[in-house]
């Protein structure tokens, strides 16, 4: 390992990790982006006519327009990460690895800053959908860019395991900038004129564009893929040829179980910050003003305490004590999602470990799928009958870090293992038909059905959490059913 190849590692990591950084972004801000984004509409229909009570239940969890915009947030960025992640993989093939790479970071990095500053949920939409496309783009690059540069196959599997395991530190830098966030967010620039921890964890994904800034120019491109460019050798890629005889069985089986990984995390485990922040575990309630203040003397804040003095009608003095007792619960949830991101963190470096050990790819799969078909299901059925007991949260921190090792990790395989059974013109848009058909639109749309499945008129986090056992289970039940067909790669790996 020379200084350049120490770089390319550095690099690919600080890639992955803001990966996931940017996607777990959203179920930590979900809730109270739409609180704050949904409040002109709810004025809106009070202008209207409508009941007040009746208005803010439409927009409250579990509400209509609630679960409408939720499923939205969801599902539709991941659906244009897929598509355009699709030509992502092809633009990867055809003009290399690097490029892509580098512009697809800039472009999530700046989308996620410009969230932040979003008045209203199309504006969000919007700029998710941007966030989307360049992390589906960059994974499809920096897997296959690594996997071409790296050609010693003990090597490859260490450095394709180790700088995805870089992944989790991005979920432990977003759950601590949510942290900061809320306790800071008083004190920091006021946005849109509130002081809310959801924005400024929005703006902070604009990090990992400084140091690619500088990084960039130093970094070679995919050698195996440019002596074929330059040799006139390197074949046109084309979606269509992925489901030639010879690769058919492999694009749909990889697709169909990489969404099975997706789907147990997005069905169940990325919906536990909704079920715990509607629950608040842990957290005096902050509806009454009395639960309010007794709040923020427990913490110490000052603009809370502040608001103590103030009368109850001053309009003034009741926002500063919603914004603060949003932000003690996203200080909440953000604290037990750390836990689940410390299990993905361990399970990724085992498997990089494993990865070298065990020959047998499906082997090496099953270590984690199946502990996580049996696992995260009772896990969720178990947080269902729990729920509103302080005494619990304990519990589910451990419960979500175990979930953690054994559904994260999963991730980390593909990385490793799609690059071995595509040929080089391919391997680009190979990769992008599994991880973004497969994992980004067929996975993710577990959360669609979670949301769906679980809506009801008033917020009902016990019931969401049982249909996210359901959704997961049923999506790790077919993964493992399709693994023992899942094909073992050929022993030349990365050659044609």
């Amino acid at each position: 390992m020379n200084r350049t190849a120490w770089l390319i590692c550095i690099i690919a990591a600080i890639g992955f990790a803001f990966d996931i950084y940017e996607l777990l972004m959203l179920p930590l801000i979900i809730k109270p982006a739409m609180g704050a984004l949904s409040a002109p509409l709810v004025e809106g229909l009070v202008s209207g006519g409508m009941e007040r009570a009746k208005a803010a239940a439409l927009w409250s969890p579990g509400g209509e327009e609630y679960v409408k915009w939720a499923r939205t947030l969801f599902f539709i960025p991941a659906l244009a990460g897929g598509v355009f992640g699709l030509l992502g993989g092809y633009l990867t093939d055809l003009l290399g690895r690097r490029r892509v790479l580098t512009f697809s970071i800039l472009l999530y990095a700046f989308a996620a800053f410009a969230a932040g500053f979003s008045t209203s949920l199309p504006q969000l939409l919007f700029f998710r959908c941007l966030v989307f496309v360049g992390v589906c783009v960059e994974f499809v690059a920096a897997v296959a860019w690594l996997a071409e540069i790296f050609t010693n196959p003990a090597q490859r599997e260490k450095v394709l395991g180790y700088t995805q395991a870089c992944s989790s530190f991005g979920g432990l830098l977003v759950g601590g900038a949510n942290i900061l966030a809320a306790k800071w967010a008083l004190s920091l620039p006021a946005i849109a004129g509130e002081h809310v921890a959801w924005r400024y964890t929005l703006i902070s994904g604009v990090i990992p564009a400084l140091p690619l800034i500088f990084i960039r120019p130093f970094l070679p491109e995919s050698p195996e893929w440019q002596k074929k460019r330059d040799a006139g050798t390197l074949k046109r890629p084309s979606l269509g040829a992925l489901f030639s005889p010879e690769l058919r069985k492999t694009t749909i089986l990889t697709t169909l179980v990489f969404a099975a990984s997706y789907g147990i995390a997005f069905g169940a485990i990325q919906q536990l910050p909704q079920i715990i922040g509607a629950q608040r575990i842990g957290t005096p309630a902050v509806a009454g003003h009395a639960a309010v203040i007794a709040s923020a003397k427990e913490k110490g804040d000052a603009a809370m305490a502040a608001a103590k003095a103030a009368k109850k009608t001053d309009p003034v003095a009741l926002k500063e004590m919603r914004q603060a007792a949003g932000n003690a619960s996203d200080e909440m949830v953000a604290g037990v999602s750390i836990y689940q991101e410390v299990g993905g963190l361990l399970g990724r470096f085992i498997l990089a470990v494993l990865a070298v050990i065990v020959v047998s790819r499906r082997t090496l799969f099953r270590i984690f799928q199946i502990p996580s078909l049996i696992f995260v299901p009772l896990l969720f059925w178990w947080i269902s009958g729990h729920l509103g007991d302080a005494s619990n949260l304990g519990l589910i921190k451990a419960g979500i870090f175990t979930a953690g090792v054994f559904t994260v990790a999963q991730f980390s395989f593909w990385g490793n293992y799609i690059p071995l059974v595509f040929p080089v013109h391919l391997r680009g848009t190979g990769e992008s038909f599994a991880a973004n058909i497969g994992g980004r639109v067929l996975g993710t749309a577990a959360a669609w059905i979670t949301l769906t499945l679980s809506a009801s008129d008033k917020p009902d986090p016990a019931r969401m959490a049982l249909v996210g056992a359901c959704v997961a289970g049923a999506y790790a039940l077919v993964g493992a059913l399709l693994t023992q067909f899942l094909p073992e790669p050929k022993p030349e790996g990365l050659k044609e």
